[in-house]
């Protein structure tokens, strides 16, 4: 017979706290979800400044524009911690306009184990989104027509005793908010099941879209957006939160694409918030992670910092440009691990080589690609000293992008000198050359 078990423990933050609503049905068995609320007073003063910081969350729209007209590098300030909601209902992922956020799921505070039950199917296959290391992620249609994401923790983890990554998710995600990481709506406890609530990307991951699984490929200015976008967020975990927060699992499959080719970065079960002493120079800690993402440094020592996202990073940028997996194992000796394959084509002068084959060939292309792989080139250096913080990668993204839009800009007036130039030199030709006059009555056509 399953019993029930105690809640976790979460520690709130200044200004909140874990309140568990009353269930939709009497049964004491049935489960209730748990959300995080907010006072009103906090609610009000946060509202008051909302859209200035939904534009330093997001670091796009007009706060982007802003950026680019400087000629010195870009720096990105953030918020720590900052709400978007604006009442004690869970609200869902902000809409695609980056300086306002739209409402999400209602009621979700009052939703029992048989709602998610039955919002599932009953956990039905077809509803399967993902799955990995904590379990199977489902999507899930409440009862007034909301869609939100369902993770369903492995039952054979907590036979065995050990629901760490449960609640170190749930301890994770309550600490963060940021308009490119995955929003938390709430966590339910039912006898031996374990299910986190999350937003619901609808659009794949980028893993998928890079393997044409999803979309119609990304281009090189799309997957320029990306990678700021995932920079942000790895940048707020690492700078703005109360506790630094380490994701250890930084990789395609855990970058969600929205319908507007933008990223939000999930999957918090690796991550580790940082020990409170500020003397502290890393975290001795077991190694999680995934294999070709992991910091090789970390593997050995065992010890754990914020530049161990760095590198796996670092491989994130070269696989966005290549379009290949960290590890192929159906590849060339030579060609089995990509970063190492992409930094000696980018060190030969062979960056087209490196380039996926699904993006164009152009001048402007070519600039990006080789400008990503010497940053990533940065992030995957040997030792932690030599790697960039994130805030310089982002930094350093903003300024590629700069320069893209620039070459982009100059190619296009090109392009319309070349598209009006050739039509006079004809005319001229036609006349002094062939002594042809286009008149009323004639007209020169070319063959």
């Amino acid at each position: 017979m399953n019993q029930t078990r105690k809640s976790p423990v979460i520690r709130p933050g200044p200004g909140q706290v874990w309140n568990q609503s009353s269930s939709s049905t009497s049964n004491s068995n049935s489960g209730s979800i748990y959300v995080l609320q907010r006072s009103q007073s906090e609610q009000k003063k946060k509202r008051s400044i909302f859209s200035l910081i939904v534009r330093v969350l997001t670091c796009r729209g007009d706060i982007a524009h802003v950026a680019e007209d400087h000629a010195q590098t870009a720096s990105i300030q953030y918020s720590s911690r900052t709400s978007l909601r604006s009442s004690k209902k869970l609200y869902q992922s902000a809409s695609s306009t980056p300086s306002r956020a739209s409402d999400g799921p209602q009621g979700t505070d009052e939703l029992s184990f048989e709602d998610i039950s039955k919002a599932t199917g009953n956990f039905s296959a077809s509803n399967i989104i993902g799955q990995g290391g904590f379990g199977i992620v489902y999507k899930a249609t409440l009862k007034n027509g909301s869609v939100v994401a369902i993770k369903r923790a492995k039952k054979d983890n907590y036979e065995r005793g050990q629901p760490v990554e449960f609640k170190n998710e749930i301890q994770t995600l309550s600490k963060i908010e940021h308009l490119n990481l995955v929003r938390f709506y709430g966590y339910i406890e039912h006898g031996d099941e374990r299910i986190i609530l999350v937003e619901y990307v609808a659009n794949g991951t980028l893993r998928e879209h890079l393997d044409g699984k999803c979309g119609n490929g990304l281009e090189i200015g799309e997957r320029l957006d990306i990678m700021i976008d995932v920079a942000h967020a790895i940048t707020y975990l690492h700078t703005y939160t109360d506790q630094p927060i380490i994701h250890r699992d930084i990789k395609s499959s855990n970058i969600l694409i929205t319908d507007k080719l933008r990223a939000k970065v999930a999957d918090f079960g690796f991550a580790r918030i940082s020990v409170e002493d500020p003397t502290a120079t890393h975290i001795s800690t077991q190694v999680k992670g995934t294999a070709g993402y992991l910091d090789p440094e970390y593997l050995s020592t065992y010890q754990l910092t914020d530049r161990s996202d760095v590198y796996s990073f670092g491989v994130l940028l070269v696989e966005l440009v290549t379009g290949r997996l960290p590890i192929e194992l159906n590849k060339a000796p030579s060609e089995k691990l990509t970063t190492k394959w992409a930094l000696q084509r980018l060190k030969g002068g062979e960056v087209v080589l490196a380039m996926d084959p699904k993006l164009r060939r152009n001048p402007a292309s070519l600039m990006v690609v080789e400008k990503v792989l010497r940053l990533a080139r940065q992030c995957v250096a040997p030792t932690r000293q030599l790697r960039p913080s994130m805030k310089r990668c982002a930094e350093i993204l903003w300024r590629i992008r700069k320069d893209f839009h620039e070459h982009n800009d100059v190619m296009a007036a090109a392009n319309h000198s070349v598209q009006v130039a050739p039509q006079m030199g004809a005319i001229k030709n036609r006349r002094e050359f062939f002594g042809i006059e286009d008149s009323g009555n004639q007209r020169f056509q070319s063959a």
